[in-house]
């Protein structure tokens, strides 16, 4: 169905090709798995299947590519569209129609169907995908994953024969996600329709997977395998992967039935008397302990500005977290040409005021104090009744299906919503009264899409302004940026970079300015695995130091790995709010893969699978 032909794709300014010597054939009524690191060139390669590559962004293909036997070099991509259906990695640049009803009618509309059929298909699509409810409304008023859904169903109403799909689940809850998978299950399954996805979040989609096509780096040839030996190699891999490899399963287990399968010896071991203690902990995210305030001497520093991690282990004992730098009003500073937007509000933190004689700092406000805080969008109450307290240092995450109102909460904290009702202080200010200039040295949002917070020609015109209005060190950013995604050049334009990639030169840009609260909407949306893991111990860092950080996230991996609390929202209204481990084990929807595969102990990621291995083969070395 699609071939691809000793095929290499070169973009102009690009000093080697970005897809690299593909030679395969995806077999026909097969739901195919596009997997790799960030930036190897998975969205080049499915652009080359729709004709996107390169009619529309350019660029030199050599070799051939052939969807249901056309050749996509004589064949643009309208040519294809009753062939082939694509949903890329921003829904909001997918849409042409302003209501969802609209949106799913309009590609049948381009071809010519008939209004009967036109009717039935839209009714066939609204089920499928959950989406009648929705029908009627605006498609700018939905929430990220809402809008995910829609389109994808605005490409499922065609009945291409082929399906492409870029990071399809990556804006979804894990039951819209599930619901997602299984609508694209059965049109593999039932209507012979061969798809093409690339996707991150592996845990949600490998067991589903006929063929494993990986990209293991970049410059590599693509390899198409069979699933389980494909993760066997690959550099990315679920954590039900990973925690076959630590246990030496064969063949590697590729869902969380499969582990459990093989889990019995695991967790027995991990059960037995003699580690018990140390290895089951209640809580593997140990809330951070009372603030105080730091000693009068400054840290140490490193290169990026932050203070020194030498010692850490041994001073963490005996003294508390420090906290984060004050937060004042600086004087006032001469406006320069640089373009005040909001997005540059959101984004950017102005640098310090100088400091005076040394004198002993008071200590800070709770970074995040809500009482029944209400919130109202036109007529619709969006939140209800929220109690939230957050302490310095401590990490939350807030989950919730799609539409729960976890977006609205951090539109809120950072003053981008006035509240109906209620009390609200951040930072002890309410922040819907108090100037951005002020806020935003108080507080930094990461949202849900990254291109709001660029808008320089170049990553490092980027990283520049961004050291400049932090007051940091030349290369601040420029070394946050490579510790997440490493080999993006300072020449290339954010336009022309991944969503994942995207996303970590936001998350640079916010961090350079060391916020003490620190919000984040989806953050590791497009992020493969390595890059997750760095983002992790940079947040990590940051929350050690006393930084307050709040992650609104479908991403439950990153809530074992790193939250001290977890808040699930339903209907604008907080069900849950407790420890990691108490609140995601008692939770099938939330629960992490680790936490399945060895229910009922409390292990929620393999890092602490293999820890307690460790202190089982040696007892001095346990925490």
């Amino acid at each position: 169905m699609i071939r691809f032909d000793q095929v290499s794709i070169t973009y102009d300014g690009r000093p080697g090709p970005t897809l690299h010597d593909a030679d395969f054939t995806v077999p026909e009524g097969e739901l195919t798995l596009l997997v790799g690191p960030s930036g190897v060139g998975k969205s080049t390669l499915l652009g080359a299947v729709s004709g996107l590559v390169p009619h529309f962004t350019g660029g030199t293909l050599r070799g051939r590519v052939t969807v249901a036997g056309r050749d996509t070099r004589t064949h643009r991509p309208r040519e294809l569209a009753d062939v082939v259906g694509t949903v890329g990695q921003d829904p909001l640049a997918h849409f042409v129609t302003d209501v969802v009803e609209d949106e799913l009618a309009y590609g049948m509309e381009s071809l010519g169907l008939a209004p009967a059929v036109m009717r039935r298909r839209v009714e066939e699509t609204l089920d499928l995908l959950g989406l009648n409810e929705l029908r009627d409304r605006p498609i700018a008023t939905l929430s990220g994953g809402q809008q995910q859904r829609v389109a994808i169903g605005s490409v499922l109403t065609p009945h291409p024969r082929v399906l492409v799909l870029d990071e399809p689940t990556s804006a979804l809850d894990p039951a819209a996600a599930e619901e997602v998978l299984a609508v694209l299950q059965r049109l593999v399954h039932d209507l012979g329709t061969t798809v093409l996805m690339a996707e991150h979040r592996l845990e949600r989609v490998v067991q589903y997977a006929d063929q494993v096509l990986l990209i293991p780096s970049p410059g590599a040839p693509p390899l198409l395998g069979p699933p389980a030996e494909m993760m066997a190699v690959s550099p990315v891999h679920p954590p039900v992967v990973a925690l076959g490899r630590l246990a030496h399963w064969t063949p590697l287990p590729l869902s969380v039935r499969d582990a459990r399968r093989r889990s019995t010896p695991l967790h027995t071991l991990l059960t037995s008397p003699s580690t018990t203690e140390q290895t089951e902990p209640a809580q593997p995210n140990p809330a951070p302990p009372a603030f105080e305030a730091p000693p009068e001497a400054p840290p140490a520093t490193t290169p990026l500005g932050e203070p020194s991690n030498t010692g850490h282990a041994e001073k963490t004992q005996a003294q508390p977290i420090p906290a984060p730098p004050a937060f004042e009003a600086p004087p006032e500073a001469p406006r320069t040409a640089r373009t005040r937007t909001l997005r540059h509000l959101l984004r950017r933190t102005p640098p310090p005021p100088p400091q005076a004689t040394p004198a002993a700092p008071a200590p800070p406000a709770s970074p995040v104090t809500a009482t029944n805080l209400s919130v109202r969008r036109a007529r619709a109450e969006v939140l209800h009744d929220i109690t939230l307290a957050l302490a310095p240092g401590e990490t939350l995450a807030l989950m919730g299906r799609n539409g729960a109102g976890k977006s609205t909460l951090l539109a809120t904290l950072v003053g981008m919503i006035e509240p109906a009702s209620g009390h609200l202080r951040v930072g002890g200010k309410p922040p819907h009264r108090t100037p951005p200039a002020e806020m935003v040295r108080r507080v930094g949002l990461v949202p849900q899409e990254p291109r709001d917070l660029l808008y320089a020609d170049t990553v490092g015109a980027e990283c520049a302004a961004a050291d400049a209005d932090a007051a940091a060190a030349p290369g601040t950013c420029r070394a946050l940026v490579s510790s997440l995604l490493p080999d993006v050049p300072d020449d290339t334009h954010p336009r022309d970079l991944s969503e994942g990639q995207r996303l970590a030169l936001a998350l640079a840009l916010v961090l350079t300015g060391r916020p003490a609260l620190l919000l984040l909407d989806e953050p590791t949306r497009g992020l493969d695995y390595a890059a997750k893991a760095r983002l992790i111990e940079i947040l990590r860092d940051l929350a050690a130091r006393g930084h307050a950080i709040v992650l609104a996230t479908h991403d439950v991996e990153l809530a074992a790995e790193l939250a001290h609390r977890v808040v699930i929202l339903a209907g604008g209204e907080i069900v849950a709010d407790g420890p990691t481990a108490e609140v995601v084990v008692s939770s099938p929807a939330f629960a992490p893969q680790v936490a399945k595969v060895l229910a009922p102990g409390h292990w929620l990621t393999v890092s602490q699978v293999a820890a307690a291995l460790a202190a089982r083969q040696d007892p001095q070395a346990a925490p």
